[in-house]
């Protein structure tokens, strides 16, 4: 049963997906703990240093045999995590109690933990990006020629179409995915270098030898997945290097909160909206309500990301000389939280973009409002073509879009611009005329062609690279 009189994270319960909850769970920190001991014994033993018999088969039996009530106990009693499970372990296998973290410092297991951790969680991240970038291209693909107000200011601009916005989002995520293969490509391992980095204490174990030290260091790695380890360290590995992570988290964040925006925005317009199921209650007060709380909740998630990113620039600005311990209980906190958010907010962004519902009378008609004006320059050329003055005609096409935008201000009215021009014979058109000239597909420019080479050179290159994992991951529950 839970237990409801204590706090409970909402991250945990409402937002992030159970993948990664599982990363950042305590199960697959201390297991990772007990893999990075295994990894330390088994690279001891093949350089030569004494390990006893059966001790690395002892451990690899036991690495998920995790009693945390019992850790938890022994913690009670030394006030210290690390040797609590160094303790545990060696209960689990008694055969390796003497060689446990053998030369090893508390970073050993906590910073290249963190490290394997956080390319886990970027692995993931960037697996949930490239879903909501392959259903924003299905969406752009669907849309590619469907005209649609433009607005800049958030005022009526030039027309684009539905699937070229689209492609401004997809574009953001393109250079985040971009960030996030470059993170996961010079993530390094913190590796075997002792309490405050001069790994005296292998050097004392391989009595001199610093070649068998480097090899010692080399063997851990690559055994836990990594081919290069950061030159020199502290105690720790550079924070630094954390406060990289998470800013190209909250850069993730910041291209999901536009997306979100912008489908608040459209949600407003009519024009665009997020899915709604049947049953979804809008407002508790208002039953007509029909609120864009996903895309709500994308942009406070990603500004809850975005605001985490602080931390460890902070963390790495006050760091004492070799190591400070008052980064911990930050990293404990900040660090887990960004990666957990940004999670919950792709998770909501890959749904609400599957499942846009585009209301395409409502675009036509919002664009119909202003598209005569914006194609007054078209009449103008038209009409000077056939001998008219390109002076007088302008003032009055000028005076009818002033008159013409009065009324719809202080009357309410639709906009009656084209009934005006057709209706003065310094024109010589016709409403029908005037109807063809203003098409809104002749004002969208290569809106279309340039969803077509978005997706062709850039979208599916990068969906293709990734592809057998797409398939894998599946998509996420929204569970709230």
């Amino acid at each position: 049963m839970t237990d409801t009189s204590r706090y409970s994270h909402p991250l945990a319960d409402r937002y992030a997906s159970r993948e990664m909850q599982e990363i950042f769970s305590p199960a697959r920190r201390f297991g990772t703990w007990r893999r990075l001991w295994l990894a330390l014994a088994e690279s001891q033993r093949e350089l030569g240093l004494s390990v006893p018999d059966g001790a690395v088969e002892a451990m690899r039996e036991q690495l998920d045999t995790l009693d945390l009530a019992r850790a938890a106990e022994y913690e009670r009693r030394f006030r210290h995590d690390v040797m609590a499970h160094v303790h545990l372990f060696g209960d689990d296998a008694p055969a390796a109690r003497g060689i446990i973290h053998l030369g090893a410092t508390s970073a050993f297991i906590g910073d290249n933990t963190d490290l394997i951790l956080h390319r886990d969680a970027l692995r993931l991240i960037r697996d949930r990006l490239l879903r909501c970038i392959r259903a924003l291209a299905l969406f752009a693909e669907e849309y590619r020629d469907l005209p649609t107000l433009g607005y800049t200011h958030f005022q009526p601009a030039q027309p684009t179409t539905v699937g070229k916005r689209a492609t401004l989002w997809i574009q953001d995520f393109l250079l985040d995915l971009e960030e996030i293969e470059f993170r996961l490509k010079t993530l390094r391992f913190r590796g075997v270098r002792g309490t405050t980095g001069t790994q005296a204490s292998f050097l004392e174990l391989f009595q001199g030898d610093g070649a068998k030290v480097d090899a010692l260091d080399q063997a851990v790695g690559a055994r836990l997945g990594f081919e290069e380890a950061y030159p020199v360290s502290g105690q720790t590995y550079p924070r630094k290097v954390d406060y990289a992570v998470q800013s190209t988290l909250a850069g993730t964040a910041a291209s999901a909160s536009k997306f979100g925006h912008d489908l608040r925005l459209l949600a407003h317009l009519r024009e665009v909206e997020e899915p709604f199921e049947s049953e979804q209650i809008g407002s508790s007060a208002m039953p007509y309500k029909r609120n864009p709380m996903r895309a709500e909740r994308i942009c406070a998630l990603a500004r809850h990301v975005i605001t985490l990113s602080l931390d460890p620039a902070f963390t790495a600005a006050t760091q004492w000389l070799e190591r400070t311990l008052d980064d911990s209980a930050n990293r404990r906190l900040s660090l887990p939280d960004a990666f957990l958010s940004l999670d919950g907010t792709m998770v909501l962004v890959e749904n609400v973009a599957s499942g846009l519902i585009v209301n395409r009378e409502v675009v036509r008609r919002n664009l119909a409002e202003h598209l005569p004006f914006m194609a007054t320059e078209t009449v103008l050329m038209h009409a000077t073509s056939r001998g008219g003055d390109r002076q007088e005609l302008h003032e009055r096409i000028r005076r009818h879009s002033m008159d013409a935008a009065r009324r719809m201000k202080d009357e309410g009215s639709d906009a009656d611009l084209l009934e005006r021009i057709a209706g003065d014979d310094a024109f010589g058109m016709d409403r029908a005329e005037l109807e063809a000239l203003i098409d809104p597909t002749r004002f969208v420019g290569r809106a279309p062609e340039q969803v077509d080479r978005m997706l062709e050179d850039h979208v599916r290159p990068a969906l293709g690279r990734y592809a057998e994992r797409l398939d894998r991951l599946g998509a996420a529950d929204v569970r709230v």
